[in-house]
């Protein structure tokens, strides 16, 4: 599920492609915005896309029962949310326990939560002062930014960086290598769990 350019979109595209996600394949990119370039991304590589605006729906459980539709027609067992921009229902959420996976631009407990999203977060850490950020794929749950954390990744601050020069460093040395690497964990596990059902 995705809301912008689809940077994160990209990186599993690539790493379906060269096998670092092996288990599992992307069956589906939903967009929140119509204009993302995200969708251009799926288009170009043979993914289904849909867009659910979510600015059409006052109702979130319709918004909501829409995903939910798309979901079941593409059989999908695992929803990352790749710069998603809209903020899922407890009840949502419940639906699919351990299935919905986040990738956020902090090391998780510092910078995150309601409000915490794209440069802010950078500009948070800056004004901080910390020395180290990064970023962290956690599981979703009914709490913003507070799912159980599944991967993390320590980055770098630099002398001078800016909000836009840190969340370009933590894009390419943080999230587009654990947000595939835990998708990758996940299918594994849900295909483990599948034979013991049988």
């Amino acid at each position: 599920m995705v809301s912008g350019s689809g940077t994160n979109l990209q990186a599993m595209i690539d790493a379906v492609n060269s096998g670092i996600i092996k288990s599992g394949e992307i069956c589906a990119v939903i967009s929140s915005k119509e204009d993302a370039y995200a969708l251009e991304r799926a288009k170009q590589n043979g993914i289904a896309c849909y867009c659910v605006p979510k600015k059409k729906y006052s109702d979130q459980m319709v918004f909501e029962d829409k995903l939910n539709d798309i979901l079941k027609k593409e059989d999908a067992e695992l929803i990352v949310l790749a710069g998603f921009m809209c903020v899922l229902s407890a009840g949502f959420v419940k639906q699919y326990k351990d299935r919905i996976i986040n990738v956020h631009p902090s090391l998780i407990p510092s910078f995150c939560g309601d409000g915490f999203y794209g440069l802010r977060v950078h500009k948070a850490a800056l004004d901080y002062g910390v020395k180290v950020s990064g970023a962290t794929v956690h599981y979703v749950n009914e709490i913003i930014d507070g799912g159980k954390i599944i991967l993390q990744k320590a980055v770098n601050v630099r002398k001078g960086d800016t909000p836009e020069i840190l969340q370009k460093r933590i894009m390419e040395q943080a999230e587009w290598k654990i947000l595939p690497k835990a998708c990758e964990m996940i299918c594994v596990r849900i295909i483990r769990e599948r034979k013991l059902k049988k």
